[in-house]
């Protein structure tokens, strides 16, 4: 018999339970008529809506600023006055350009005096380029013409008196300490020292 009251009590609980919620449901998705009506609206007259009789309310800005700040008006009507008051209104600037931070002060140019002009001749012509070879060591044998290695960048060449060089340079003369090389192509001469390596 217990079994039975218990879960007679379990039923009304869960009844009871189902009702609510159908009842939180039906208030939470279709609110009453009472609750959605807007309210009343009034009707304002043109005298009404006059700035004269329109309040003023001021709020507080978040800066401490007050603002006045007019109720907007829903009436349709067209006035005439403000749109001939906007109309007359004409802007008079100072000149000063809004985009630009500090205005251009014009400076004042001085008088260009005239100088006689000096003939001068055509432009000397430009120095001959260096030669880009370095002398590193000899490479004779004893009984042998004496011969010298030069090197460009990485190209290594090995030459004689009067051997021509990498296509454009000569060798003039080799002495112990140097070599004197001539630039064919731009009729240039040059000694270059030995490097030590």
């Amino acid at each position: 018999m217990k079994a039975g009251t218990e879960d007679k009590k379990k039923l009304i609980a869960a009844v009871a339970l189902m009702v609510g919620a159908i009842v939180l449901a039906a208030v939470r998705f279709f609110p009453g008529s009472a609750s959605s009506a807007a309210p009343p609206t009034s009707v304002t007259t043109p005298a009404e809506t006059s700035p004269a009789a329109r309040p003023v309310r001021s709020s507080r800005a978040g800066s401490g600023k007050k603002l006045d700040i007019a109720p907007r008006s829903l009436d349709p009507t067209l006035r005439y006055d403000w749109l001939s008051a906007s109309e007359d209104t004409k802007y008079q600037g100072s000149g000063r350009n809004i985009f630009q931070v500090q205005v251009e002060i014009p400076q004042p140019v001085a008088p260009v005096t005239s100088e006689p002009e000096v003939a001068q001749g055509p432009p000397p012509p430009p120095p001959p380029p260096p030669i880009n070879l370095k002398f590193f060591g000899f490479a004779s044998r004893t009984g042998e013409t004496k011969k010298i290695f030069l090197s460009s960048g990485e190209d290594v060449f090995i030459a004689a008196e009067g051997d021509i060089v990498n296509r454009r340079y000569k060798v003039v003369r080799i002495s112990p300490q140097s070599v004197e090389i001539e630039d064919v192509l731009n009729n240039n001469r040059q000694s270059i020292p030995l490097s030590p390596s």
